[in-house]
């Protein structure tokens, strides 16, 4: 029976990519092999409770909602979690990953919505990107670019083109709450005509930093 670290799971509102406001169950794994300045979620590191993925699955299905996201820490750093998410797809819920694109994506069920960080400059974890994984991105996966600098941003707009993201996946551009003010972000965003979402982290507007939120 496979098992995996779980830091916690809960319900809230779906607060970032494009189901934004939709109940939604968090799974939440432990571990990261990346320290981004920025994180939020550095109680993930360690620490949790193993569980078997049929427990998981039967705690998912008491909260009555389709969707599901499972996130981290870095998910990716746990090899049964691609068999987590296959259950979960197999069993009828709605799946999106949330990982740093650090990782191979590659094993991904196509059938879940990967959500892949591209880590700017101002996170610290620049090298670790592995852009071999935007191949096995589609138009159903969203690139997400966390804004903490205006040298984060010109560098969004140099990898968006080169890769040529949005022709391939949806993007999103979200603010560094605390760092990046998000009404300059927005202005750039409509200035440089960026076929990009904007997102605010909307748990963190409802919630501040609250855990389980």
């Amino acid at each position: 029976m496979s098992s995996l670290r779980i830091s916690e799971i809960f319900y809230s509102l779906q607060g970032e990519s494009n189901t934004v406001g939709i109940p939604t169950v968090f799974i939440r794994l432990t571990g990261c092999p990346l320290r981004c300045v920025y994180c939020d979620t550095a109680y993930a590191f360690t620490g949790g409770s193993r569980m078997d993925i049929d427990a998981i699955i039967d705690q998912v299905k008491s909260y009555s909602t389709p969707y599901v996201t499972v996130t981290g820490g870095e998910p990716l750093a746990q090899p049964a979690c691609l068999d987590l998410i296959k259950q979960l797809l197999d069993q009828g819920f709605s799946v999106s990953l949330e990982t740093s694109g650090a990782l191979d994506v590659s094993g991904v069920d196509p059938r879940a919505v990967k959500v892949m960080d591209l880590k700017t400059p101002s996170s610290g974890e620049l090298s670790k990107n592995l852009y071999s994984n935007i191949a096995y991105l589609t138009d159903k996966d969203q690139v997400k670019f966390v804004i903490g600098t205006d040298e984060d941003y010109q560098w969004s707009k140099t990898i968006m083109a080169e890769h040529e993201l949005a022709k391939r996946s949806q993007i999103l551009f979200s603010p560094v709450m605390g760092q990046q003010n998000p009404t300059d972000l927005a202005e750039k965003i409509l200035q440089d005509r960026l076929p990009v979402r904007f997102q605010i982290q909307l748990h963190k507007l409802l919630w501040d930093d609250a855990r389980g939120k």
